[in-house]
């Protein structure tokens, strides 16, 4: 292993370490399910904004959404406009009510207890909830596990030992998430994820702009531009058919597809979580601009690293290795000197925050909906909180194992793994809060017929070969969340009108919310 190497896995080891003690310094205060799992309703304005985007953006905001725009130019420009007005919708409309309701709502901790609470299910809406959400966050979770095995393989590995560093760096991606995970519970993850938000925005914004400095010398930008596209595929004539060199982004399938993305925020209970502990409706306020900020100047970095990447490398990158386009980038900028190799390991520990971050609070929220919801809420309603505690710790290494397994492949995509499970949250989840939260005439029985029926959806869609011996969304080119979304919210509204109306008590607790201070 060379000095260089050795700098950037001191870098990483130092980042690691830091982490865990974050886990650990927060284990003391961790009491019971609340404190585990919402962090006992006290996440400040900072903590709760950038934790949330954090947990969002995995490192697919750092390698697979660069990677994307690196093929295809601004033609994935879509899906970054889609996730901008989805953040916004969900911080202006979705946060502050349901914060208001899910304290009214018997203080549901979790999104399963909430929709149970909501609509007096009897658990039935739980368990459904924990089911869909053990299945999506598996492959979630392995989207980042495999973020963080590509680091390292891209790092130290080679085309002949490529297959076993990917290995060795799963190992250590999925341990150091599991053990800070298992200590601290909530606090932990967003104290962490307040400091790996940080570090993420500071590493996406930085690189970009120095590349853009180093391509604007010896005969400007435009003329770099050109003369050194990493593209070689496609004919680039000028800085417009170098931005954009395919027009399959600009399809109508493209711009649904991509716009569709923003539907999953309504959905995604990591994400939704954050809402439900911060301290005060007033903090929320505060988290919804900076979250929004936040996202929009890492969209535009992220969007520029693909671009740029294209002038900047030496190397082609193709479809199998653009993913690592943002490593190569710090790899080729940070070189001269010890003390910039370490810098740049810095930097590339932005990708481990993103991984972390994202993975850390998808366990989390898949050991709360098993232990939470499943066991102490339906199966033993007596269960005391340490045992309630050791099963949701047992949930996160059961996850973390499966995850693994997904991830194990080295070609595997991360881009594909995020789009499936965003697609699965979104088609099942997001209606169900939507309509749960703003019509007061949607039931239980529309709940579980929207959950089921977007989940269902979206499976079908992308799984399951009907046409032809492809799926039905590689026929059409559009993405699940585009029709499991809509298909969800109409199935729930038809079984809502042709059933039972919600019970008096069930539609005072929705009027009561609308003048209730949760403050």
């Amino acid at each position: 292993m060379s000095i260089s190497n050795i700098i950037v896995l001191c870098a990483f080891a130092f980042y690691m370490v830091i982490m865990i003690l974050i886990g650990a310094i927060n284990s003391r205060n961790t009491k019971n399910n609340e404190d585990y799992f919402l962090g006992g309703r006290g996440l400040g304005a900072w903590t709760a904004a950038i934790s949330a985007e954090a947990s969002d953006m995995s490192g697919w905001l750092l390698m697979g959404l660069p990677g994307a725009f690196y093929l295809t130019g601004s033609g994935d420009i879509w899906i970054a406009i889609g996730l901008l007005i989805g953040t916004i919708l969900n911080w202006v409309f979705v946060s502050k009510r349901l914060r208001r309701y899910t304290i009214k709502a018997e203080n549901s901790l979790t999104i399963p207890s909430f929709f149970d609470n909501r609509f007096k299910t009897n658990g039935v809406l739980k368990v459904i909830s924990a089911i869909i959400i053990a299945i999506f966050f598996s492959v979630y979770t392995a989207s980042a596990f495999s973020s963080g095995a590509k680091l390292f393989a891209t790092l130290f590995g080679n085309d002949d030992n490529y297959s076993q560093v990917y290995l060795i760096g799963l190992i250590i991606a999925a341990t150091v998430i599991l053990i800070y995970t298992l200590l601290g519970g909530f606090k932990a993850v967003c104290t962490t994820d307040l400091i790996q938000g940080m570090l993420m925005l500071v590493a996406i914004l930085s690189v970009p702009i120095i590349a853009y400095a180093i391509l604007s010398g010896n005969g400007g930008f435009g003329h770099n531009l050109m003369q050194h596209a990493g593209i070689k595929g496609y004919e680039i004539t000028n800085a417009a058919t170098f931005v954009n060199p395919v027009d399959e982004g600009l399809s109508w399938q493209g711009i649904i597809s991509g716009l569709a993305w923003g539907l999953g925020y309504f959905g995604m209970p990591h994400i939704l979580v954050r809402f439900m502990a911060v301290k005060s409706e007033k903090e929320i306020k505060k988290s919804g601009t900076i979250a929004i900020v936040w996202v929009t100047l890492a969209f535009i970095a992220s969007f520029f690293i693909g671009i740029f990447g294209r002038a900047f490398l030496t190397s082609n990158l193709n479809e199998a290795t653009s993913e690592t386009v943002f490593i190569r980038m710090i790899q080729q900028i940070f070189t001269d000197n010890y003390v910039l190799i370490f810098i740049g390991g810095i930097f590339l520990c932005g990708i481990l925050a993103a991984v972390m971050s994202t993975a850390d609070s998808q366990l989390l929220v898949t050991a709360s909906a098993i232990s939470e919801d499943m066991y102490k809420g339906t199966i033993k309603k007596n269960a005391s909180e340490k045992s309630a505690l050791m099963l949701g710790r047992i949930a996160v290494i059961i996850i973390a194992v499966i995850a693994f397994a997904i991830a194990i492949d080295p070609n595997s995509s991360i881009m594909g793994l995020v789009s499936d499970a965003w697609a699965g949250f979104g088609a099942a989840f997001g209606p169900v809060v939507l309509l749960a939260l703003f019509w007061k005439r949607s039931n239980g029985a529309g709940a579980v017929a929207g959950m089921i029926t977007g989940a269902l959806s979206v499976i079908a869609w992308d799984y399951i070969p009907f046409v032809n011996g492809a799926t039905i969304g590689s026929a059409t080119g559009i993405y699940s969340l585009a029709i499991g979304f809509p298909v969800g919210l109409i199935a729930m509204v038809i079984v809502s009108l042709i059933t039972k109306k919600p019970s008096d008590e069930i539609v005072a607790e929705f009027e009561g919310v609308k003048n209730y201070n949760a403050e």
